[in-house]
């Protein structure tokens, strides 16, 4: 289906887009590309779960079909919608006219000349370049009915538009499944997908990622952030920075010509790793230095 035939050719396709992943999260995608299974991700915001869809899309050049999720979705916003505007304005026309056969109309109106494809119909189009990635985004932000839905959906990749039919998908797209774990989502949904968990990365890991995200950062400094995020994520905080706030930071201390970290860049930043003023206001005063020190000595040991 996919083309990539190993699981080391699935992290080095990965590794091209700039995504650097271990060999488990390796293997479950190779998986659920080889078995046509969706891959549900689960973990911390910021831990890279989007970002596995974008270069898995890229690096199948494949179209990316994103469905970010929320409160309140149902199915019908997911799926489709008519023009209502360009309806009326096509009715009105045929009144002007003299007024068209009822039937004739009616099957003009619910035609796909109005229809308004939603990311789910979409994604059970035909593609010259193959059937696309489709992430369903954040999904423990909806709620259970919507779940429900996914299930038929996700189980025989096809939808129903009452006045079109059923809609079959000629071959099933690629579906990464998202939750930063807001909420429990059912056992039912998990059942139908291949399951990963999104860890925080260790060390080496993570300088392997900001080598790749942000190539341009000198290895001492890049050392020094990595270390002290690293340290900052075992401090009883309300949101622990994820990776993609690591990356965001060393580009701004590139911003800032920044060689090494001090207290006082550190102090400066802090907006670009924290995102809660509670948390900012716990590495004032001497906090931050402590974790810089706490930071440097691991990389001493190291």
């Amino acid at each position: 289906m996919s083309g990539v035939e190993t699981i080391d050719a699935v992290q080095e396709m990965l590794a091209a887009e700039g995504y650097v992943c271990d060999r488990a999260l390796g293997t479950v995608v190779f998986l659920a590309l080889r078995l046509g299974r969706p891959l549900f991700l689960e973990g911390e915001a910021g831990v890279g779960k989007t970002e596995i869809a974008k270069a898995l899309a890229a690096g199948l050049n494949r179209r990316l079909i994103r469905l970010q999720c929320y409160e309140g979705l149902d199915a019908a916003t997911a799926v489709y919608e008519w023009n209502f505007p360009a309806q009326m304005v096509a009715i009105r026309t045929a009144e002007a006219a003299g007024g068209a056969e009822r039937a004739d109309l009616q099957a003009e109106l619910f035609s796909d000349d109005y229809l308004i494809e939603r990311p789910l119909l979409e994604a059970m189009r035909p593609d010259e370049h193959g059937a696309p990635v489709l992430l369903i985004d954040e999904l423990d932000r909806t709620d259970e009915p919507f779940e429900a839905f996914l299930l038929e959906a996700l189980s025989d990749f096809q939808v129903t538009i009452p006045e079109l039919g059923t809609i079959k998908a000629p071959e099933p797209p690629v579906v990464i499944l998202t939750s930063n774990r807001t909420r429990e989502v059912h056992d039912a949904l998990k059942r139908r997908c291949l399951y990963h968990w999104v860890d925080y990365p260790d060390f080496d890991r993570e300088m392997e990622i900001l080598a790749a995200r942000a190539p341009e950062a000198a290895e001492a400094l890049s050392r020094e952030v990595v270390a002290f995020v690293q340290q900052l994520r075992t401090e009883d905080l309300f949101k622990k920075p994820g990776v993609a706030e690591t990356i965001d930071w060393a580009k701004c201390l590139l911003a800032l010509d920044v060689i090494n970290l001090s207290p006082e860049v550190i102090a400066d930043t802090l907006g670009a790793i924290l995102k809660y003023q509670d948390d900012i206001q716990k590495l004032q005063g001497s906090e931050a230095k402590r974790i810089l020190d706490q930071a440097k000595a691991t990389l001493e040991v190291a």
